[in-house]
C-alpha cells in the first residue's frame, strides 16, 4: 500500500518572490547572483511541492520512499470476489424492486419507511459495487447461461433466481404485486426476510471460498451487507410479528 503526503513549504511561493526580487535585481549591481538566488528559491519551492509516496515495510522492515510520480496498483482480482460483486448487484436489483412497489400497495408507515431504507442503501450499494467493477475492467453482469429451451422472455429471470440464494421467484413476485393492504405488508417482509437470509448465504459463501474477500473493499462492503442485513430481518421479523 502507499500513501501520498506533501513537504510544508519551506519558503514563500515564487510568485511572491518575484515581485520581492525583481525591484532588488533592477536596482542591484550584482544582477546575476540576485538572479540566481531567485532560481534557488523557486527551485526549493516548486521542490517542496511534490508529493512524497510512502511504502510501508514488512514487519520488522523499514518503510521506502519512492518518486513522486509511482501510482499504486490493484491487486490481482479474486474471481469468487468478482462473481460475489456480480451476484449481489442482481440480488439488490429484484429488492429495489420490491420496494418500489410499496408506495402503491400499502398505507402502512413503518413498512414505507424501512422500504425507503433498503431501497436507498441498496441502489447506493450497487453503484458501488458496479465502481469497482469497472475499476478493474470487469463485467457489471455475470454471463449468461445457456438457457436454450427457455421461454425468452423469462430466462434470464430464471437464471438469475437459480444463482442467486434468496430470490424471490416469478410466482412469488407475482403474488406480491397482486397484493393489497395488510397481504402485501405479510407477503413484503416474508419475502424480504428470505431475500436478506439469501444476501447472509452469499457472503459466508464468499468468505469461505480461499483466497477470496481479501481485497480491502470487497471485505469492507461483505460486511456491512452482513451486518445490515441482519439487523433489518430482525426488525422486519418484529414488524411480523406485531402484524400477524
Amino acid at each position: 500500500m502507499l500513501y501520498h503526503s506533501t513537504r510544508m513549504p519551506l519558503v514563500p511561493c515564487c510568485a511572491q518572490l518575484k515581485l520581492r526580487f525583481t525591484n532588488k535585481i533592477a536596482g542591484s549591481r550584482s544582477t546575476p547572483l540576485a538572479l540566481a538566488v531567485f532560481i534557488c528559491f523557486c527551485s526549493l519551492s516548486a521542490a517542496a511541492q511534490q508529493p512524497i509516496v510512502v511504502q510501508p515495510g514488512a514487519p520488522g522492515k523499514p518503510t521506502r520512499t519512492l518518486p513522486s510520480n509511482t501510482r499504486a496498483k490493484l491487486l490481482p482480482t479474486s474471481a469468487k470476489d468478482v462473481e460475489f460483486m456480480q451476484g449481489m448487484i442482481m440480488h439488490h436489483a429484484q429488492a429495489v424492486e420490491m420496494t418500489a412497489l410499496i408506495v402503491s400497495r400499502t398505507e402502512n408507515e413503518a413498512l414505507s419507511r424501512l422500504g425507503a431504507r433498503i431501497s436507498q442503501s441498496q441502489s447506493d450499494e450497487m453503484k458501488f459495487m458496479t465502481r469497482w467493477l469497472e475499476a478493474r475492467s470487469q463485467p457489471v453482469s455475470m454471463p449468461m447461461q445457456d438457457m436454450s429451451g427457455m421461454d425468452h422472455a423469462h430466462g434470464a429471470e430464471m437464471s438469475s433466481h437459480h444463482l442467486m440464494p434468496g430470490m424471490l421467484t416469478p410466482k412469488q413476485m407475482d403474488a406480491l404485486k397482486k397484493a393489497k393492504g395488510a397481504e402485501f405488508d405479510r407477503l413484503f417482509l416474508t419475502g424480504m426476510i428470505q431475500h436478506h437470509g439469501g444476501a447472509l448465504v452469499m457472503v459466508k459463501d464468499l468468505f469461505d471460498t480461499a483466497g477470496a474477500g481479501q481485497d480491502a473493499e470487497v471485505f469492507g462492503f461483505a460486511t456491512d451487507v452482513d451486518s445490515g442485513q441482519r439487523a433489518e430481518i430482525k426488525i422486519m421479523q418484529t414488524m411480523l410479528g406485531e402484524n400477524p
